[in-house]
């Protein structure tokens, strides 16, 4: 993929800073339009991923080559009859028949789909979704009218037309990728932040902080001028060196968006210094613009922050951008408000989605100077721009507490309850676990490690060697430091073949830094087209071992990847790592098939394969401590309901007075207890008969025309903050696959899942959107099968 092609959009309206981009080809900026787009190619998706088997392979065959006897050249199946254009409404979709003949090279749709036969169902709705977007591609070469854009899309086309033929992942081919410059945008910021604001009081701090977060979030939705544009403005300027950065924009960033097939990356962490400067000053002339503009139409509590403090932010920020001594974008900064060195988590994290240009913070104050890192605020205002009715993009605006009225799903602990609980917890080393708990038996493994993260002792930091860029003293004098400790720690491997693979470039490692030294890392080479990560050696030395370091290690290995979408470790074990690979979720039943990683990764006599597959809604590098808080919740929830269950009540005088028989929940107390009555309805006891029911049930209701919002889990680019709202997700795909693990042991659980997709759609959605009504109609549906099952009555 050649570097040199250019982009589509000029800079924004000054009304549309900080909207979602507009679909690539739209020829717009307005966000609006760019919802509607990207949520009406997630509705065909879903729509043609829910088709039955022949219609998907009629539809892939037109985009697979003939497979005929022959040597047939034919590269896509065409109908003898093709569909009118546009389709009309009225007529039936024909029946597929895998023996009509291709119009081009006679030979039957069978011929170019016999590839196909043995594809999982899975697999087959990754390469219908690359279809839509190659067919969305082809339209936006024909729409577009900037000839360096046209060129990007068509490559961009093409690839996805490849990753259809030979069934593989899209891989955009470049010299480089992501990130482009170190340090990224959102780096820089960060360290600005430190660098100017470090000594201001918590409140003020927090401020700053707010407006750090506003400005990474119109950076990483801005609209850039394509490069002829900016010729026009700017002759003077590196026009090769914009245009570079622009083709990698858009198909890193851009066109991702909507054609979700290609790998997305966030702006402001894969682009540096180089591109800020090319577009700060324009960004900053119509951000002030548009503020002035809409000054009336601000929250009372956001105008003095933005009319006021976000102009003197930007100016001395500006400063900083095209300052050549500034120290903010050295990738040695080190300066912190405790004088110690910034740890590998970024203070500032832009949110996934930025609409308005200013949106509303939790009320948890945020201190930037502390180690740890600050969670963005995802809850987004609507004041500026109105989302359009009645589609699944809906911002979160805050509500009152007392008007958060959830509705209840069968097994839920109530928000109140939990919200009572966790104000009753007050013994800060049960939630937080400082110094006072480590030397506890129940302590986690890596708990001192991270206790150490957060003063600054111990750093995180993934480097490798690269043939590119003009080498770094720092970098090479750690990776010098990881061959030793390899080399020392692992005796039994050739030292040369450590050097080696250390200093490759297509290698990293993410080492562990102490005192300015390394005492620890794990090298890996990642293989995206193949979707998993190979560890090649792991390793602490052997006098700061026992610490906790090795598992936190691993843990921030894992959130590295889950960032850069790669959800698979494998590694070849020796008999000295292999518990050690465990305690980290490594076992060996491999989730990667056996194709995919045969042929890449080495292969080591005596040694065991071992495979991680990592789960991307889990904070590695906090899960011990997550656990420990649900821990203490539920240990004081059970005291509560122990508390209720200890009470006394009086006895039953009523036989006494000769009354036989009473009904069971009439006795005092029995409720408390946690008893309800008999549910109404058979509950099969056999479980392949209860599997078959079930199966068969949920087969008819991911066959129903309303069942397409409901067939994956919500993505958050189509729908941003709907897991800010939504706390326990489902969807049909996973309840597919828990009935396939036999998950389901009770109807009970099934139904819960069930009611659950429909609870949590009513939940985030309107009552006049399409998905609303589609849960309600599905609803019926279900029902009506549960009933004709017999699993309740009628």
């Amino acid at each position: 993929m050649s570097e040199g092609a250019g982009v589509q959009q000029g800079s924004p309206a000054i009304g549309a800073a900080g909207s979602a981009p507009a679909a690539p080809g739209a020829g717009g900026t307005e966000g609006s339009g760019a919802t509607v787009g990207s949520a009406r190619i997630a509705a065909k998706k879903a729509q043609l991923r829910s088709s039955p088997r022949p219609k998907k392979l009629e539809k892939l065959g037109v985009y697979s080559s003939c497979k005929a006897e022959g040597a047939c050249k034919c590269n896509g199946w065409k109908s003898q009859n093709p569909p009118p254009t546009p389709p009309r409404t009225d007529q039936q979709p024909n029946t597929v028949n895998l023996l009509e003949p291709c119009r081009s090279c006679s030979h039957t749709l069978g011929d170019h789909v016999t590839h196909l036969e043995n594809v999982s169902e899975e697999e087959m709705n990754r390469l219908l979704g690359i279809v839509l977007d190659v067919e969305y591609l082809y339209t936006c070469v024909h729409k577009e009218e900037d000839a360096d854009t046209k060129q990007v899309y068509f490559s961009l086309f093409k690839l996805l037309r490849k990753c259809i033929l030979q069934m593989g992942k899209p891989v955009v081919e470049a010299q480089e990728s992501p990130p482009f410059e170190k340090p990224s945008i959102e780096q820089g910021v960060n360290n600005f932040v430190q660098y100017k604001f470090s000594h201001l009081p918590s409140k003020e701090r927090q401020t700053i902080v707010e407006l750090a977060k506003m400005f990474l979030n119109q950076i990483n939705y801005w609209q850039l001028e394509t490069p002829s544009q900016r010729r026009q403005r700017a002759p003077a300027d590196d026009a090769a060196g914009y245009k570079v950065n622009y083709t990698r924009w858009l198909c890193y960033c851009n066109v991702p968006q909507f054609c979700d097939s290609l790998p997305r990356y966030e702006m402001t962490q894969i682009f540096g210094r180089t591109l800020l400067g090319s577009v700060f000053t324009v960004m900053r002339k119509q951000l002030l613009e548009q503020a002035r503009q809409e000054k009336d139409t601000l929250p009372p509590e956001k105008r003095t922050l933005i009319l006021t403090h976000f102009p003197k932010f930007l100016s001395m920020l500006e400063e900083e951008v095209y300052s050549h001594s500034s120290p903010i974008w050295s990738e040695d900064f080190l300066v912190g408000s405790t004088g110690g060195q910034i740890p590998i988590h970024t203070v500032i994290s832009a949110p996934p989605v930025a609409r308005p240009l200013y949106y509303s913070t939790s009320p948890v104050s945020v201190d930037p100077s502390s180690c740890g890192s600050v969670s963005p605020a995802r809850k987004t205002a609507s004041a500026l721009e109105p989302s359009p009715g009645g589609q699944k993009r809906k911002p979160s605006e805050p509500i009152p507490h007392d008007e958060t009225k959830k509705l209840r799903i069968v097994g839920d602990i109530p928000m109140e309850l939990i919200n009572e609980v966790m104000a009753t917890i007050t013994d800060p080393t049960s939630m937080l676990g400082p110094e006072t708990s480590l030397l506890s038996a129940h302590s986690a493994r890596d708990e001192a490690a991270r206790l150490e993260e957060r003063r600054g002792v111990i750093e995180f930091h993934v480097i490798g060697n690269s043939l590119n860029q003009k080498p770094n003293k720092r970098i090479l004098m750690w990776l010098v430091g990881l061959q030793n400790v390899f080399s020392h720690q692992l005796p039994r491997m050739p030292k040369e073949y450590i050097t080696r693979l250390v200093f490759d470039p297509k290698h990293k490692t993410l080492s562990l830094i102490k005192d300015g030294r390394v005492i620890g890392g794990i090298c890996f080479r990642m293989f995206p087209s193949q979707g998993f990560t190979e560890i090649v050696f792991c390793a602490v030395t052997s006098n700061e071992q026992v610490k906790g370091y090795g598992t936190h290690l691993m843990n921030h290995l894992k959130e590295y990847h889950i960032k850069h979408d790669i959800l698979n470790f494998l590694t070849y074990a020796d008999e000295y790592a292999i518990g050690y690979f465990k305690k980290q979720g490594f076992s060996k039943d491999i989730k990667v098939p056996k194709a995919k990683y045969l042929g890449y990764i080495k292969d080591y006599e005596g040694a065991t394969l071992m495979g991680c597959e990592l789960n991307p809604s889990i904070p590695y590098t906090e899960f011990s401590v997550i656990i420990k808080k649900q821990k203490e919740i539920i240990k004081k929830l059970i005291e509560r309901k122990q508390a209720q269950i200890r009470k006394v009540y009086p006895g039953l005088s009523c036989f006494k007075e000769g009354v036989r028989q009473i009904p069971i929940e009439s006795i005092p107390g029995i409720r408390e207890t946690g008893w309800k009555p008999v549910g109404k309805g058979k509950e099969l006891k056999d479980p392949d008969q209860l599997y078959s029911t079930l199966k068969t049930i949920l087969q008819h209701v991911k066959s129903h025309q309303n069942a397409w919002p409901f067939m994956e889990p919500v993505k958050k680019t189509e729908a941003p903050g709907y897991y800010q709202v939504i706390r326990f997700p489902m969807d049909l795909k996973t309840m597919s696959e828990r009935l396939k693990s036999r998950y389901y042991t009770t109807r009970k659980l099934f139904m819960a899942d069930m009611q659950r997709i429909f609870t949590n759609c009513r939940e985030y959605n309107p009552p006049e959107s399409q998905y609303y009504k589609c849960a309600n109609l599905l609803e019926k549906v279900f029902y009506t099968k549960i009933k004709e099952a017999g699993l309740i009555e009628k």
